[in-house]
């Protein structure tokens, strides 16, 4: 029975290596935990980009710290840097030195040629306005088109007693009052101008048209004093007014004569200015 009940020795083989089969079996790895080495894998992922994270915020502080270092190296090399220059460095400095100043101070020169040739060219502009104006202003007077006032003489002539004033004597009077000076004459209510006339008709005297009926007054602006010698001189004009014509003929000097009568611009159909 002994012998029966034994065991054979190949099926102990046997039996031995199914066992180190199934301890083997029980430590390889199939696709029965997927959950656990899913989730082993993301820990590990988490980790590694924390690390980098960690790292690249230590390289970024590193890479401050070199820069502020760096920074304050320059200034003082900056600051040493004359200190540590050999003597021909420091005289080729002194020299280009010299010449920016050179330069500069050239260039502030022409500046300053370039501010007073543009403050000469104002003044210039300016006085050529100046002129422009005053000779607007002399046009417009001589040619009647202002008004004018100033120091002169007030002449009345009355009608003639003996004989009506003829055209030539009234012109003789503005002639001699151009003569002595007058730089603005009116006669009644006419500005004379360089083209005045003054015509004898059948119903009196008329000046650039205009009727002219006694008593006359004629305005003059010059130097008072003169413009009535000119008309009171003896064997002028004044006289024979008196003698021929039998007028009676009052000057009066004033310190102010105003002339408001004025003329619209002549104008010019054939003379052209010269340019």
């Amino acid at each position: 029975m002994a012998g029966r009940n034994r065991i054979p020795r190949d099926v102990l083989s046997r039996m031995h290596d199914q066992r180190i089969q199934d301890k083997a079996n029980d430590h390889t790895e199939t696709g029965s935990f997927p959950v656990v080495r899913r989730k082993t894998k993301l820990r590990s992922l988490n980790a590694n980009a924390t690390r980098m994270r960690l790292v690249s915020s230590l390289l970024i502080v590193v890479m401050c710290a070199l820069l502020a270092f760096g920074y304050m190296i320059q200034i003082n090399n900056t600051t040493s840097t004359y200190e540590t220059m050999s003597e021909d460095e420091l005289v080729r400095l002194i020299n280009e030195t010299g010449t920016q100043v050179q330069n500069l101070e050239e260039r502030r020169n022409e500046l300053a040629d370039q501010i007073d040739s543009l403050k000469a060219t104002a003044d210039k502009q300016a006085a050529a306005e100046e002129i422009a104006r005053q000779n607007e202003e002399t046009n417009g007077i001589l040619s009647g088109r202002l008004p004018a006032k100033g120091e002169g003489v007030v002449i009345t002539i009355s009608g003639g007693a003996k004989a009506d004033v003829d055209a030539s004597t009234m012109f003789t009077l503005l002639e001699e009052l151009r003569n002595a000076g007058a730089e603005v004459i009116a006669v009644n209510t006419v500005r004379v101008i360089t083209s005045t006339y003054i015509a004898d008709t059948k119903d009196g005297l008329v000046c650039d048209g205009v009727n002219l009926d006694p008593p006359y007054t004629v305005k003059a602006i010059g130097d008072p004093q003169t413009l009535s010698n000119a008309v009171n001189i003896a064997g002028g004009v004044g006289s024979r007014l008196k003698v021929k014509f039998g007028a009676d003929v009052a000057v009066s000097t004033k310190d102010e004569v105003r002339i408001d009568e004025v003329r619209e611009a002549q104008r010019y159909d054939y003379a052209k200015t010269v340019e």
